[in-house]
């Protein structure tokens, strides 16, 4: 057996010993102090959600990275190496490409004219309904994923320390919302910065005993891929009907306008730094680590299949899925300790990413909601609101999670994707109307929002099945194409709409300050 001279494997096969849970304790325990060491400082909103902008940016550049990187990548990307190819690595690779474009003008204009909401901007561009409408679409995102990211969490240690999955969602929900609740952004930011060095090192850790421990090593494991059809990023079929590259390809440009140009988990990050300078490094820091970890985890799973194919004595369940061959290396083949490392990681990489998304959903219900329809409010009501709202969303996605242990939580990288598409409703397209339009107003917007709103529903409608039945049969009007595709469709149709109604009002006088091209002049001017 290929990990035969492991300590641990003079243990019995399958457990997890004293050093890996004393390992494992300590990073929760390290969790929950942060929270406290933070907290004394937290007495104002501008404190609790920016940190009064003083974080340096190679920080908050790890921020970026550890809310981008949760246990969704820790595991669900090597389920995907393992079973497929690379394909849903196009998506995050677009990523870099749209932030070199947008970067420039986009975070300068945030820190610009926002306070808080990144959705304060589609109000001031584009009137109530916008930013309404854009938030509530960030709201339901972050909810859906919030579920699926503790839930698969949950499932994936349960199996690994031999605990219930609803006790460990129990656990691990409580931590994030103590670290959440008293430390603030300041906690979030440097909890993740620990975290994404953890998670880094777990997967560089066990990508080095894998290799390793293969016959053979890195050659061959690269061989097997190649014949399995495991190394690659196609299909290339110009076909919008399937998985193919295209389809990731699309989707990954329209995902990366909305993350990084009206994502406020990632906007809230631009105005923690401490000048335009210092929020583009951080961006840019993210991003350009993000998408090698992303590509680190999926050639995990590849890896992961070499090893077995090559190792004839290690064998695998008959029955096992793809997404539990990564755990089964880990409680199985790690040695002493690394283990508890590789578990630390796992489990710092939701943390990382869930406390980042419950501070920034309280923002949002604070800013959005709360002094919208309380006009009067003093600095002491609102961050008692935030914190009353930080508790709300934590137990709310310790619900949501535990409700998937009842209706199962089957291709959960997917499953993911596919929500993204269908809530993110076209807010890429408000964006880009507000940034490059001249023209389009509130009512041609409003407009816009309808009818991306209808094609949704219809899409959704005419494409879920449930028992074998859609839930609304059109015939050979139904939507036929990827889900994916609706995180390109909605942006269109609603870009598209949203213009052209805009010529049925009178033209709306626009602050020019609110657009690339008044960015732009405010550039050359200061230029010259």
């Amino acid at each position: 057996m290929a990990g035969k001279y492991y300590v641990k494997k003079i243990m019995d096969k399958g457990e997890l010993i004293y050093i890996d849970y004393a390992i494992i304790l300590l990073s929760l325990a390290g969790s929950v102090w942060i929270g406290f060491h933070f907290a004394k400082g937290q007495k104002s909103t501008s404190k609790y959600f920016i940190a009064s902008g003083k974080i340096p940016a190679w920080a908050i550049g790890m921020s970026i990275l550890a809310t981008l990187i949760s246990s969704i990548t820790f595991l669900a990307y090597p389920g995907e190496g393992f079973s497929n190819n690379w394909i849903r690595l196009v998506q995050g690779f677009m990523v870099p490409i749209v932030l070199l474009l947008l970067i420039w003008s986009v975070v300068p204009l945030y820190r610009n004219v926002i306070g808080l909401s990144a959705y304060e901007y589609f109000e001031k561009r584009f009137g109530l309904l916008a930013r309404m409408y854009s938030s509530l679409g960030f709201i339901m995102a972050h909810f859906s994923k919030m579920g699926t990211v503790l839930y698969l969490l949950a499932l994936a240690i349960g199996h690994l320390l031999g605990m219930d999955t609803v006790v460990i969602i129990i656990i691990l929900g409580v931590v994030i919302i103590i670290v959440t609740y008293f430390g603030g952004i300041e906690a979030v930011i440097w909890l993740d910065v620990i975290q994404g060095f953890m998670l880094i090192a777990g997967g560089l850790v066990t990508l080095i005993i894998i290799v390793s421990t293969t016959p053979g090593g890195l050659p061959a494991i690269w061989e097997v891929g190649v014949q399995n059809d495991l190394i690659g990023f196609g299909p290339f079929d110009w076909d919008f009907v399937n998985l193919t590259f295209w389809v990731m390809a699309l989707n990954g440009v329209f995902y990366a306008i909305q993350k990084y140009g009206t994502d406020q988990t990632i906007v809230q990050r631009y105005l923690t730094a401490k000048s335009n300078k210092d929020a583009i490094k951080a961006s840019l820091i993210g991003v350009l680590l993000s998408v090698p970890v992303w590509a680190l985890f999926m050639f995990i799973g590849t890896a992961l299949f070499g090893y077995y194919h090559l190792n004839p004595e290690v064998t695998l369940p008959s029955d096992i899925k793809a997404d539990a061959v990564f755990p089964l290396f880990i409680l199985q083949e790690l040695p002493i300790g690394v283990s508890g490392l590789v578990i630390s990681a796992l489990i710092a990489a939701a943390i990382s990413s869930l406390d980042s998304d419950i501070n920034c959903l309280s923002a949002i219900l604070t800013e959005d909601f709360y002094c919208k329809l309380k006009r009067k409010v003093t600095e002491r009501q609102k961050l008692f609101f935030s914190k009353i709202t930080v508790l709300v969303v934590g137990f709310a996605s310790i619900a949501i999670a535990m409700l998937f242990t009842k209706i199962g939580g089957e291709g959960i990288l997917g499953t993911v994707f596919s929500l993204y598409a269908i809530f993110s409703g076209g807010i890429a397209g408000i964006f880009l109307l507000g940034l490059f339009s001249k023209t389009a107003n509130n009512n041609g917007l409003n407009i816009g929002i309808a009818a991306c709103v209808l094609f949704t529903a219809y899409a959704v409608l005419t494409s879920t099945r449930v028992e074998d039945r859609l839930l609304l049969d059109l015939g050979s009007f139904n939507f036929s194409q990827h889900n994916y595709m609706l995180g390109v469709y909605s942006h269109l149709i609603l870009i598209v709409v949203g213009q052209l109604a805009s010529y049925l009002f009178p033209r709306q006088e626009i602050n020019e300050r609110l657009t690339f091209y008044g960015w732009s002049k405010k550039k050359r001017k200061e230029a010259q």
